[in-house]
C-alpha cells in the first residue's frame, strides 16, 4: 500500500584540494586561512577560486559547503533523523489550538462530468507560521495527501503536524522563516468529492490550494510540495498546471503516473488488478449524509482498469491512464525545480519514476537535482527503518549505515532558501547517487552519459549452468546462466539490456530476469526486468505480432534502474523465469524459448571509479543502530 540559508557561509579551507589552482588562490589570498578569513568576515562570494578548489572539471555548482565536504561539518549523527546545522530564531504563531495550528476550506470548481460534489469543491487545509516583524512575508512549504484525518491509517487530524514530515518542518525549517501546509486532497479528510485517486478532481483541487496558499497576505507568493509516495505523487500533479506560485516541488518516491506504478512492459503486479480505488475508494466513505457526494464516474471505471490493463493492455473504458500521466504535462508547462529522491530499492514505486526522469527535466531545462541512496520505501534519514535493511542479502542492504543521509534536513533548508526566497547560493544541480556497497558519487545526469557499454551473450560469455532452454509458465522453471569469474571490480550503473531472442508457443507469454552477484553458492541480488511480450518492442503500446512456434522475435527487455559494483572474483548470473518479484503470471501463458547465440546478450553500462567525485557522508554515530 502506498504510504505515506544558513545565514553564515561555511567554509573549510583545510580540506580542500590546495593542489588544485594553487596560484589562483595565492593571487586572491596569499593562503587558504586568509582566503577562509576574508570569505568567513566579508561575506565575498566564493568566486572561481572556490569553483577550481570543490568542483571536477572547473564546473560551477554554486555551493556553499559542498556535499563532498559535509562529513567534517557538526552534524547530528546519533539521532532518528536528520538536522539543520543551525537552530533558526523564529517561533511559532500560537492560534486557539494546542497544535498552533489554523484551518481553512479552499473552494474551487469542479467540471460537472467529474460527478459528486461537482461544482462545489472544497479542499480541507491547515497552515502553520512563524513570527516575523510586520510587513514581513514569508514562503510555504507544503504536504498534500490522502492520510490527513483517515482513522483507516490512524493518522491524526488535520490540524496536527504529520510525525513522518509535519513535525520535522516545522521544528526545523519554520524557525529559518518558512510557514508549513498540509492539505488533503479530494475525497480525504474533511475534503469533499470522491476520493478520484489522483484524477482530474483531485489535480484541480490541488492546483487551487497552491493559488490559495501563494496569494494569502502573509505569504511572499512562493509556495514549495514535498512529500513521499501519494504524498509525493501530488507535487507532480501540481506542477502540470504551470501555477506562477509553485517554484519548486521534492517529490520522494513519488508517481509521474498510475499506470506506471504497477505495470512495467505490460506486466502487472499483483496488486495491480484492485489497487486503484478499491484501496482508497472507502477513505469517501465514512457514514455520514455527505457520502451521497463521493458517487463519482471514476469509482466505476477504475477497477475495470486494473483488470482490463492485465487481460490485454488497455483501457477499459475512457482515458482512465491518460489522465493520470503527470510527466508529459509537467515537461510541457512547469516554469519551478525539482528536487527528486528515490530510494534504489524502493519494493513500492520503482525507481523508474526517478530514473531517467532526472534526465528528461533536465533536457527540457527544468532545472533538477537528483538524491538516489541504496534505500527502500522510505526516506533518506530515518536511522531505524534503514537499520532494518542492514542483515538483508542484497537489495543494497550492504549500504548501511552510509546509506543514512543525516546532512537531508540542511539539505532542503539550502534548497529552499534559494528556491523560495532567492537567498544565499543556488544548489548544485547535480545527481548524488550510491551504490550497493555504500559509496556516494557525483554524476551530471542519471544514467551518466560517460559509461562504457560490457556485453555479454547468452550461450557463451554468460554460460548456461542449470535448466533448459524453455521458459515455463510455472514461475519456476527456466534457465540460470552465469559468467566466468571477474578479473577486475565491474562498477554497474543505470538501466541495463537484455535483448532476448525468443520463440513461444503463443501469442503471449512472460519473461522475468534476475540479475546477482554470486560469490561461489552465495548470491545476492542487484537487479530485475520483466516483459510481457506482447510488448517486446519495448514502451507501453502493444508491439507487432509473430507467428507461434516457427517465428522469433526480441524480447529487449530493460532492466529497473541499478547501482552496484561486484567484485572480482565473482560472478555474473542471470536467471529468466516466468514471472518474479511479485507480479501476476502473464495472462496469456505460453511456453518461452530463449535462442542462444549473438541475437541474446546482456548489455551493462559500467563506469571507472577513478573518473568520479566521491565522498562519505557524515557518519552515523547512533549507539544502538550503527
Amino acid at each position: 500500500m502506498l504510504r505515506v540559508t544558513m545565514e553564515e557561509e561555511l567554509y573549510h579551507a583545510e580540506l580542500a584540494d590546495a593542489s588544485r589552482d594553487s596560484n589562483l588562490l595565492n593571487t586572491l589570498a596569499g593562503s587558504t586561512i586568509i582566503v577562509a578569513i576574508l570569505f568567513l568576515m566579508l561575506g565575498i562570494t566564493f568566486g572561481e577560486a572556490v569553483k577550481s578548489q570543490y568542483a571536477p572539471e572547473q564546473e560551477d555548482y554554486g555551493v556553499r559547503v559542498p556535499v563532498w565536504e559535509r562529513g567534517g561539518l557538526d552534524y547530528i549523527t546519533n539521532e532518528s533523523n536528520g538536522y539543520v546545522l543551525e537552530k533558526g530564531s523564529l517561533k511559532i504563531f500560537e492560534t486557539e489550538n494546542e497544535w498552533n495550528s489554523t484551518h481553512v476550506f479552499v473552494e474551487y470548481e469542479l467540471p460537472l462530468e467529474e460527478g459528486g460534489a461537482a461544482p462545489n469543491g472544497l479542499i480541507s487545509l491547515a497552515y502553520w507560521r512563524p513570527i516575523v516583524p510586520e510587513g514581513v512575508k514569508v514562503p510555504v512549504i507544503a504536504e498534500f495527501g490522502p492520510y490527513f484525518q483517515e482513522p483507516s491509517v490512524q493518522t491524526p487530524t488535520i490540524e496536527v503536524p504529520g510525525s513522518w514530515l509535519g513535525e520535522m518542518i516545522i521544528d526545523q525549517l519554520l524557525p529559518h522563516g518558512y510557514a508549513f501546509a498540509q492539505i488533503s486532497v479530494t475525497g480525504t479528510g474533511r475534503s469533499n468529492h470522491c476520493m478520484d485517486l489522483m484524477g482530474t478532481a483531485e489535480q484541480l483541487g490541488n492546483d487551487a490550494a497552491v493559488s490559495w496558499l501563494g496569494s494569502q497576505d502573509w505569504s511572499n507568493g512562493n509556495v514549495a510540495m514535498i512529500g513521499k509516495s501519494y504524498d509525493g505523487s501530488t507535487p507532480w500533479q501540481a506542477a502540470m498546471f504551470g501555477n506562477e506560485h509553485l517554484k519548486t516541488i521534492v517529490p520522494i518516491s513519488g508517481l509521474i503516473g498510475v499506470k506506471e506504478l504497477m505495470w512495467k512492459n505490460g506486466s502487472s503486479e499483483a496488486r495491480a488488478p484492485f489497487m486503484h480505488n478499491g484501496v482508497y475508494g472507502s477513505y469517501g466513505f465514512d457514514g455520514d449524509e455527505e457520502d451521497y457526494q463521493n458517487l463519482c464516474p471514476d469509482y466505476i471505471i477504475g477497477p475495470g482498469t486494473g483488470v482490463g490493463a492485465w487481460v490485454w493492455g488497455g483501457e477499459a473504458a475512457g482515458e482512465y491512464w491518460a489522465e493520470r500521466y503527470f510527466l508529459d504535462r509537467v515537461l510541457d508547462n512547469y516554469g519551478g525545480s525539482v528536487y527528486l529522491i528515490q530510494g534504489m530499492h524502493d519494493w513500492n514505486v520503482d525507481p523508474h519514476m526517478a530514473v531517467p526522469t532526472i534526465n528528461m527535466l533536465k533536457d527540457r531545462g527544468i532545472e533538477a537535482k537528483g538524491l538516489f541512496g541504496q534505500w527502500d520505501h522510505d526516506y533518506p534519514d530515518r536511522t531505524i527503518q534503514l537499520y532494518e535493511r542492514s542483515d538483508l542479502g542484497g537489495r543494497g542492504g550492504e549500504a548501511f549505515p552510509e546509506m543514512i543521509r543525516f546532512d537531508w534536513m540542511q539539505d532542503l533548508l539550502e534548497w529552499f532558501d534559494w528556491y523560495l526566497k532567492g537567498d544565499g547560493w543556488q544548489p548544485e544541480l547535480h545527481v548524488e547517487i550510491q551504490s550497493n556497497h555504500g559509496e556516494w558519487r557525483i554524476e551530471k545526469r542519471y544514467p551518466a552519459a560517460d559509461t562504457t557499454e560490457v556485453v555479454m551473450t547468452l550461450g557463451s560469455d554468460l554460460e548456461r549452468i542449470s535448466g533448459s532452454s524453455n521458459v515455463l509458465p510455472d514461475a519456476s522453471t527456466g534457465p540460470v546462466y552465469e559468467s566466468a569469474p571477474l578479473e577486475s571490480d565491474m562498477f554497474i550503473q543505470g538501466m541495463p539490456r537484455l535483448h532476448v531472442e525468443v520463440s513461444t508457443s503463443t501469442v503471449g507469454g512472460q519473461l522475468y530476469a534476475l540479475l546477482e552477484d554470486c560469490d561461489g553458492s552465495n548470491c545476492i541480488h542487484i537487479g530485475h526486468a520483466i516483459m510481457d511480450l506482447r510488448y517486446h518492442e519495448g514502451g507501453d503500446e502493444l508491439s507487432s505480432t509473430w507467428t507461434p512456434v516457427f517465428g522469433t522475435i526480441t524480447a529487449m527487455m530493460e532492466f529497473i534502474a541499478m547501482d552496484a559494483e561486484v567484485y572480482a572474483g565473482h560472478t555474473i548470473r542471470l536467471t529468466l523465469l516466468s514471472t518474479g518479484e511479485d507480479y501476476l503470471p502473464a495472462s496469456t501463458s505460453s511456453i518461452v524459448t530463449i535462442q542462444e547465440g549473438e541475437g541474446s546478450t546482456l548489455q551493462l553500462d559500467t563506469y571507472n571509479p577513478s573518473d568520479k567525485r566521491t565522498w562519505v557522508p557524515p557518519v552515523c554515530t547512533h549507539e544502538d543502530l550503527c
